[in-house]
């Protein structure tokens, strides 16, 4: 029987997998993103989007948001995993703590495998990621825009795509890619639409 490469494996199995490989009472935080390999981009993503979705709060959002667009430089770049400061990526996790992780996090992910898949791979790896990284950076800066609900639809945006990369879902990511395009696109129109409206009172 072929074995899974770990890179085709669910995150959940992924997790599974991390856990039982993980040696020791503790392992490093360099460790674990080297063990995820592209998917560490994905978790990254998906913990720093999620407070972006919550409509009309302030300050939280416009703080994630700079973390957000450091992490997506990286994609844009071609990093193959997340760069940590050397203290962060030599913090240490409790073994047992990582496999009760797995443990919750396990049902929580396999609902969303259940509707999502490996498909349109092109889109989750080189050259592709290339661009999918300049859309995030784009998105994340959305969110800095200090107007009511602005944050809302470029983080879920940001959080579709993070799932997509996390499941290997090429449908995800352009779904997601085209959500935050949309958002943008809506920005800038209103933007030169309230331009255009103040030039006209001030008769310019």
């Amino acid at each position: 029987m072929t074995e899974t490469a770990p890179e085709d494996l669910a995150i959940s199995d992924r997790l599974d997998q991390l856990t039982a490989r993980a040696e020791g009472t503790e392992v490093s935080l360099a460790w674990i993103l080297e063990q995820l390999h592209e998917r560490a981009f994905g978790l990254f993503l998906l913990i720093l989007a999620l407070p972006c979705c919550i409509p009309f709060l302030y300050g939280v959002p416009q703080i994630v948001a700079l973390p957000l667009m450091f992490v997506s430089v990286q994609i844009m770049f071609g990093r193959r995993v997340p760069w940590l400061p050397g203290k962060l990526a030599a913090r240490r996790v409790a073994t047992a703590s990582l496999r009760r992780l797995a443990e919750r996090a396990g049902p929580w992910l396999r609902r969303i495998e259940a509707v999502s898949r490996p498909r349109l791979g092109v889109l989750t790896r080189r050259p592709m990621d290339h661009f999918v990284g300049a859309a995030l950076v784009l998105f994340s800066a959305s969110i800095l825009v200090p107007l009511p609900a602005t944050n809302t639809v470029p983080g879920f945006a940001v959080v579709v795509v993070a799932m997509g990369l996390l499941q290997r879902d090429g449908i995800l990511v352009l779904i997601g890619a085209v959500l935050g395009t949309a958002w943008i696109a809506t920005l800038l129109f209103a933007g030169a639409t309230l331009v255009s409206l103040i030039r006209g009172w001030l008769g310019l």
